[in-house]
């Protein structure tokens, strides 16, 4: 498990001159805390920890000498400047279930020979204890064909009876379409003067 050091945030320094300083700003919450904590946190440790972990994983999260087991639960972006905003956690509980979710990540789609692979579902919402959980699933989908689908009842997590899902079984993840050619265009066998 990844370990990423946070600090508590002095709520009087405002969010964006922390930003301009190199933080990233957050909040750890949990049913047995007596309250949230606002963090502050080095943006490029956040970086290393989000090039391969994402919204559903979880951390250790050290803050001020106290380690929380904590899920990542929301990952805030300024899509138009590129720039990580804030990152939010939540304390784990060991004998309580959480929701989370797990991204879908289809492998070998490039070694299907009839039509093109079409990604519906992007990640599936669930329920289970911090041991259980699960935040990416990687399927081989090199042996789809054309015309068939990939429904979330397919999938291995749905056949773990300790994780509750809540996307329905019947959700299509993924389906494999037929490609058609455009027509190509009649060329006349006049031309205009």
């Amino acid at each position: 498990m990844n370990t990423l050091k946070a600090e508590k945030r002095d709520m009087t320094t405002k969010a964006k001159r922390l930003r301009r300083e190199g933080y990233v700003t957050g909040v750890i919450y949990g049913r047995e805390m007596k309250e949230s904590i606002p963090l502050k946190l080095e943006k490029p440790a956040v970086e290393r920890i989000l090039k391969t972990n994402g919204k559903g994983s979880q951390v250790m999260l050290e803050v001020d000498g106290q380690n929380y087991d904590a899920l990542i639960k929301e990952i805030d972006y300024d899509s138009l400047k590129g720039q990580l905003l804030e990152i939010d956690f939540q304390a784990l509980v060991s004998n309580e279930k959480v929701h989370s979710v797990a991204e879908i990540i289809l492998l070998n789609h490039e070694a299907i020979q009839e039509g093109v692979i079409q990604q519906v579902l992007g990640e599936v919402s669930y329920k289970a204890l911090p041991a259980n959980l699960i935040d990416k699933i990687k399927i081989d989908v090199s042996s789809m064909k054309t015309g068939d689908s990939l429904k979330v009842s397919d999938l291995e997590i749905a056949k773990n009876p300790d994780i509750d899902l809540q996307t329905p079984l019947d959700a299509t993840v993924a389906t494999v379409i037929e490609v058609r050619n455009a027509p190509a265009e009649e060329v006349s066998d006049t031309e205009e003067a």
